[in-house]
């Protein structure tokens, strides 16, 4: 006799299909069309980013070993154009450049976006507000800030105008202008913009602080500087990873603020990698050396970030 059993009513009511999958116990599924060609499905997306993203990049790395001037035909000349760049002054300048608003930028704007985030989390009436005016610049165009702050550094801007009426005559000068200070003019401006963006990424790792901990620790006697290292700071290292990793590579190919304030001047004083690129390759019409460039800037985002994320790696035993 079968083990189930069913009377006239369920004979009528239950669905023919159901008594089958009742009969079938917990036997497993046999795989269906959708199981067995799921990953199909992303084929064609997987092909377009293959072949329009790594295989152009590809193409162009290898230009990086000719001397192609755009037109006509081009000869492998090794790695001529590495050497050319190592043995020419503006472009170790062009690079030290490069570095130092990386690492300048990505220390600044994790510091001061890490300090808002710890301030706006606390309940004050008016976080909000401020949440929304420190992420403003994030949204807006680089070259519409770069051109606000031209304006602002400018001779006879805000900035000159303050000191004059301050009496300090002696600290007026054309910032954006003097080789000394024009590049941390051009830091100023992508810390401003870039700052609300670690702020929000901070922000979102300490709600997943529970505030329990933290509570709990101040019971012990942990003060504020301990708590925030010891309790908040590990278990915000996620949103630290992220911010610094985004703030690396935004800040090893910074190139629209640069252009529109200082256009690589004075006397060469703002050029970095980015810029380099562009006005060997489409300005000049070395895209050979362009590409050289380009390649060089890829390897150095690619070193930085997996040292990044080694540096900023959750620990096993801290997991």
């Amino acid at each position: 006799m079968s083990a189930t059993m069913y009377s006239e009513t369920e004979v009528v009511i239950v669905p023919k299909r159901r008594r089958r999958e009742q009969r079938q116990g917990t036997r497993p599924r046999r795989a269906g069309v959708l199981s067995f060609g799921h990953w199909w499905w992303a084929l064609p997306g997987i092909v377009l980013v293959i072949g329009i993203h790594y295989v152009a990049t590809a193409v162009g790395g290898a230009y990086a070993f000719t001397d192609w001037t755009g037109i006509g035909a081009f000869h492998w000349i090794g790695l001529d154009n590495f050497v050319a760049i190592f043995q020419d002054p503006t472009k170790i300048g062009a690079l030290g450049n490069t570095l130092f608003l990386a690492i300048a930028s990505v220390l600044l704007t994790n510091v001061i976006g890490l300090g808002l985030a710890l301030g706006l989390n606390r309940l004050i009436k008016t976080r909000y507000a401020l949440r929304v005016l420190f992420f403003m610049p994030v949204v807006l165009s680089p070259l519409a800030v770069s051109y606000i702050w031209k304006f602002i550094f400018d001779f006879n801007g805000p900035i000159n105008a303050i000191l004059n009426s301050l009496g300090l005559q002696s600290w007026v000068r054309p910032w954006l202008a003097d080789p000394s200070f024009a590049i941390w003019a051009v830091l100023v401006v992508i810390v401003w913009q870039q700052t609300g963006f670690a702020m929000v990424i901070y922000m979102a790792g300490l709600a997943a602080v529970p505030p329990e901990i933290e509570e709990a620790a101040a019971i012990d006697g942990a003060g504020l500087w301990q708590r925030f290292w010891h309790v908040v700071l590990p278990a915000i290292r996620p949103a630290v990873a992220i911010a610094t990793t985004l703030g690396i590579v935004n800040g090893l190919r910074i190139f629209d603020q640069i252009m529109a304030l200082t256009n690589g001047g004075p006397a060469g004083a703002t050029e970095t990698l980015a810029t380099q690129v562009y006005k060997q390759a489409f300005s000049l019409g070395n895209f050979g050396y362009g590409a050289a460039l380009a390649l060089l800037l890829a390897l150095i985002i690619l070193i930085f970030a997996v040292i990044q994320q080694r540096l900023t790696a959750s620990r096993p035993e801290e997991a």
